[in-house]
């Protein structure tokens, strides 16, 4: 619902702010332009949608040969220990338990619409053992927050659209987007947690906090003192290393295993060609009515009263540029996806610039809340949602701040 009021909103704002220019100031190319950004961005959102094709096919049929083998539960098996404590009210070896990490897997690899199959199955697990059907269970909030957080460890969609954006290194993000996501999940962790009472100073989740803080301390550790081109480069070959190293792993997984490798991928590769086929419509549906708001002056507006609030506090306001993408990505995915193809898109910026570099900071900050929010419950009839967008909006909130510090300390 909250995405039918943004679009009908934009595509009508739009429409006004464009008329008043033509009746008012005499700006007799407003219309003319807005009509062609329709066409313009169609044909820019089709692309993109076929273009992100090859990628979803590969990493979903790679994750489909990990459920085959085992590999998935044997590493649900690994981190029951974190996530028994995590969701204590979901019994011990519940399936329940298997389909979250699935989903949060996915979401890890920056896969986007590909989590959205397992995490509604996590949904329909958990709602079996809810007491109360149309309550949110705690399970369920922790579940949907840890979602909504975001945690990245490889933006394959991200690095996919900058690639196709023709960026100069699709993989510079990497380090920034991680560092985010971190800040993102764990906010939204500790929310969840304070409400829910669970404590959070027991062995497996100080390990698993101590382990993060160790990778993250020798990232920083690595890259102190390199310049920009050689943080580039490092960024670059650890991606490349973990990608490669992670195909690896599905496929000898299993070759181990016996199982018919490649018969298993392309029976999950069809699934990822279907969830790329279906971004379509949103897509294009998200990008005309962004070009109708940007190409009235509309955007322009926002961006220049926030620029001027901004300034009036003195400090540095480049990143008002990209803030679209902040503003829309709690409300809905494609939307967000839509601002930041639009920066990449813009002459005036484009995809290696600092608005550009953030742009896509910001798209992997974290998950699309109200979106989440209203699929997930709605597809097992939960109507009263608790605390849960609370938690929700408070990792958001700490994700676009991290996302504009990093950017800052990596891009400017």
């Amino acid at each position: 619902m909250a995405l039918n009021y943004i679009w009908i909103a934009l595509f009508l704002i739009g429409v006004l702010v464009g008329v008043f220019k033509l009746l008012v100031l005499g700006d007799y190319d407003s219309l003319p332009q807005m009509m062609d950004s329709t066409f313009e961005m169609s044909k820019t959102a089709f692309e993109m949608s076929l273009g992100l094709t090859g990628t979803l096919t590969l990493w979903m049929g790679l994750l489909k040969i990990g459920e085959d083998s085992g590999l998935v539960s044997r590493l649900a098996r690994f981190l029951s220990p974190v996530l028994t404590k995590l969701f204590p009210d979901i019994p011990k070896n519940h399936p329940a338990l298997g389909s979250i990490f699935m989903n949060v897997s996915a979401n890890m690899l920056g896969l986007d619409n590909a989590a959205t199959p397992v995490g509604l199955k996590a949904m329909q697990e958990l709602q079996e053992i809810n007491p109360k059907k149309d309550t949110a269970s705690n399970s369920m909030i922790m579940f949907l927050t840890l979602n909504t957080s975001g945690l990245t460890i490889i933006p394959v969609s991200i690095m996919a659209y900058r690639s196709l954006s023709h960026a100069a290194d699709p993989t510079d993000v990497f380090i920034p987007l991680l560092l985010t996501t971190l800040c993102s999940t764990l906010v939204g962790l500790l929310a969840v947690s304070a409400y829910q009472r669970i404590n959070l100073l027991n062995k497996a989740v100080l390990t698993m906090f101590t382990c993060i803080a160790v990778l993250v301390a020798a990232l920083f550790t690595i890259i102190h003192g390199l310049n920009n081109d050689q943080v580039q480069h490092f960024c670059r070959l650890l991606t490349a290393s973990l990608i490669l190293g992670a195909i690896c792993i599905f496929l000898i997984s299993g070759w181990r295993k016996k199982l018919n490798v490649y018969d298993s991928f392309i029976q999950g590769a069809k699934g990822g060609f279907q969830v790329a086929v279906n971004l379509i419509p949103y897509t294009v549906a998200i990008l005309v009515a962004i070009g109708v708001f940007r190409s009235s002056g509309a955007l322009q507006l926002l961006q220049d009263g926030l620029r001027s609030a901004v300034e009036y506090c003195s400090v540095n306001s480049d990143f008002v540029n990209a803030v679209p993408v902040a503003l829309m990505k709690p409300l809905n995915g494609s939307g967000a996806r839509g601002m930041m193809l639009e920066i990449f898109n813009n002459p005036s910026f484009g995809p290696d610039s600092f608005v550009g570099h953030l742009a896509s900071v910001l798209q992997g900050s974290t998950d699309t809340t109200f979106y989440i929010l209203a699929i997930y419950f709605g597809s097992v009839g939960v109507k009263k949602y608790r605390y849960a967008v609370t938690c929700g909006l408070l990792a958001d909130a700490a994700g676009i701040l991290a996302a504009i510090l990093f950017s800052y300390f990596f891009f400017y």
